[in-house]
């Protein structure tokens, strides 16, 4: 599974705001600051956003965005799905955008890639935002540790 640009910014924000909740609106013009992202681009992501009832704006000098639900009711099962529509890697294991494959009766890796989803789905909903602010960020160490190939392809 690969998330898309928009998805990435959106959590970027999202974090941001979890950093920052019950401490006031930030402008966006500050968030798209600390995030490296466009501001043009994070207007339309926060009206997504606002519109799914994960943040709330203020106008005026004082003015921006917060968080509007807990850190701890949304789940990045919940932004990955409202920006890229599934978790699925790929089309013949999605349920929402199901991809016919000719190959299904034979086919023995879409088992494995069932399974995937079925982590990555079971994981990123029971995963809260709150959750994952409070882990650590990621060491290149960490990266390179994984027992698979030697990292490779990963």
């Amino acid at each position: 599974m690969k998330i898309s640009m928009k998805t990435d910014y959106a959590f970027r924000v999202l974090f941001t705001l979890v950093e920052h909740y019950g401490r006031g609106p930030i402008p966006v013009r500050e968030l798209a600051r600390r995030n490296a992202v466009p501001k043009r681009f994070l207007e339309h992501i926060m009206l997504e956003m606002k519109a799914r009832g994960w943040v709330d704006s203020t106008m005026g000098k004082q003015g921006g965005y917060v968080l509007a639900k807990s850190p701890d009711k949304i789940t990045a099962g919940e932004v990955v799905r409202h920006f890229d529509g599934v978790l699925a890697p790929i089309g013949c294991v999605s349920v929402r955008q199901y991809e016919h494959c000719d190959q299904k009766p034979v086919c023995r890796f879409r088992r494995l890639f069932l399974d995937v989803r079925n982590y990555a789905a079971k994981r990123m909903d029971h995963t809260s935002l709150a959750a994952v602010f409070q882990g650590l960020p990621v060491e290149d160490e960490d990266i390179a540790a994984a027992q698979l190939v030697n990292g490779a392809g990963i």
